[in-house]
């Protein structure tokens, strides 16, 4: 098939590098702009812009493909036979994702219709689903809405992170986006129920600060679901600490206030949560410092018994 391949992070790459290897022809991929990227805001291209030049493949990067009549012009003379999307991170109007003999396709990681939008691995996670997938679908004009093509599920493993369980889902997706495109012509496109439709917003960097009121279950999930990025957090004398790993300790018997520290040992950091539950940080990463493990942090008196975090 001609393809024009949308996507931009890192979780898009697994889905290109298969299409290529299954013989399809990409003939565009249509990324992200240059972002600025670290302390020194240096224009960086997308994943998916890197790998598509290497690999000789044209790019072109819209800034608004909705309202960007140039990038219309130019797949309206591509005319592909299909187009696919994986986390490309904009809209496409109908007018785009209509073009082609086989119309748009997305390779999204969820079970749809659960956890439709920008976040949907870290929404599992955040909500202690057991499982999760990948769903093929059809583009429309409403946000993860169209008939769904095919799907496959897989468990949540007990202590996977949200960039582990993406970086399985993203490996998963490209399987099954190869099998989809194979079948194609044999598929039934079925519509979603939209009843049991559930939503994952975009997350913001600050919805990861830790409420340690919160019980530690809680902690926890989102301490697995931020990881990577766009991290967990806490506060300590005034200084941001991301709190990387951890657990739920299944003693209840904590008595003080959230935020507590009860005990500073090898295995961690212990922190007092709601209901006298508590939260073991094993590794964390200080403010403009490398990550560690919370050990090595309380040597030298860093934090101690009694401290409060937050």
């Amino acid at each position: 098939m001609r393809i024009v391949f949308f996507g931009s992070p890192e979780a898009a790459l697994p889905s290109l590098a298969k299409l290529l290897e299954a013989g399809h022809a990409l003939v565009l991929a249509i990324t992200q702009p240059d972002r600025p990227f670290g302390r020194g805001k240096k224009l960086t291209p997308s994943p998916v812009k890197t790998f598509a030049l290497d690999h000789g493949i044209p790019v072109s990067q819209p800034e608004r493909i909705r309202k960007d009549p140039a990038a219309l012009e130019l797949l309206q003379s591509i005319r592909a036979d299909i187009h696919v999307l994986v986390a490309y991170g904009q809209i496409i109007p109908a007018a785009i994702t209509d073009l082609p003999a086989y119309r748009s396709i997305n390779v999204h990681f969820s079970l749809l219709p659960r956890y439709r939008g920008a976040s949907p691995v870290q929404a599992a996670l955040l909500n202690g689903e057991k499982k999760t997938g990948v769903t093929i679908f059809r583009l429309n004009e409403r946000m993860d809405e169209g008939d769904v093509l095919s799907m496959v599920e897989t468990a949540i493993l007990p202590e996977e992170n949200g960039g582990e369980l993406e970086t399985r889902l993203a490996s998963i997706g490209a399987d099954l986006l190869i099998d989809t495109l194979a079948r194609i012509d044999s598929i039934v496109p079925v519509p979603q129920d939209h009843a049991a439709a559930t939503s994952a917003p975009k997350i913001q960097k600050e919805d990861g600060k830790l409420a340690w009121a919160s019980e530690a279950a809680v902690i926890n999930r989102k301490v697995r679901a931020f990881t990577p990025r766009p991290s967990a957090f806490t506060f300590f004398k005034g200084q941001r600490l991301i709190i990387l790993k951890g657990r739920a300790l299944e003693s209840t018997t904590a008595e003080d206030a959230p935020g507590r520290i009860l005990a500073v040992a090898k295995d961690g950091l212990d922190v007092c949560c709601k209901d006298g539950t508590i939260y073991r940080i094993q590794s964390l990463q200080p403010e403009s410092k490398t990550a560690m493990d919370a050990h090595a942090y309380s040597l030298n008196g860093r934090i101690k018994i009694g401290d409060l975090l937050g």
